[in-house]
């Protein structure tokens, strides 16, 4: 089932998400709902309180990054990187920071360049509560650290400087109001 995406502005978007209690909730379904609704937005990450739900679960797909590009230029990091992380903990954040352009699905239309650690050690849960503790690097480390902020109740945007911030002022309180187009089903806040 695809879901609406929570449009920045929303309370949800900056709440520490809960851990999930085993038996509580389906996450084979909800995580498969959230791969729909990722794929349907052309997005390669969705965490839980992009669709409104505060609790600690995102899902990743890295696979599409490298469709377009020639292999010797494809990023290794993203071979077969489609996951589901429950209750994740970044344990660990190494290595020189690195800038690239990221966007946001719950602010469309904005994108910034953000720096970050280029490697990422975590331990999660899979979908059958299987315990993982697992390093990335790369595009795959970015992902998951931008993933992990949703739950966390950051957003990409915290990243950039006061001044880019105060020149984004206006673009935002239009994504709040619902004055934005998108090719996708958004939710926003009352």
């Amino acid at each position: 089932m695809i879901l609406p995406i929570v449009a920045y502005g929303d309370p949800v978007l900056r709440k520490r998400a809960k851990d999930i209690e085993k038996g509580n909730l389906d996450v084979k379904k909800l995580s498969e709902d959230m791969f729909e609704t990722m794929y349907a937005s052309s997005g390669i990450g969705l965490a839980a309180p992009q669709i409104g739900q505060s609790i600690r679960l995102f899902v990743v797909d890295g696979t599409p990054l490298n469709e377009d590009e020639p292999e010797e230029e494809q990023d290794a990091s993203l071979q077969g990187f489609k996951k589901v992380f429950v209750n994740p903990e970044l344990i660990e954040e190494d290595g020189d920071e690195w800038a690239f352009e990221e966007g946001c699905l719950s602010i469309p239309g904005i994108r910034a360049d953000v720096y970050r650690p280029e490697k990422v050690r975590i331990r999660y849960f899979d979908v059958d509560w299987n315990e993982h503790e697992e390093e990335y690097d790369g595009m795959a480390a970015r992902i998951i650290q931008h993933e992990y902020d949703h739950i966390e109740g950051k957003l990409f945007t915290d990243y950039l400087s006061p001044l880019k911030r105060q020149l984004l002022k206006k673009k935002l309180a239009d994504i709040t109001k619902g004055n934005v187009k998108v090719d996708y089903r958004m939710r926003f806040p009352k």
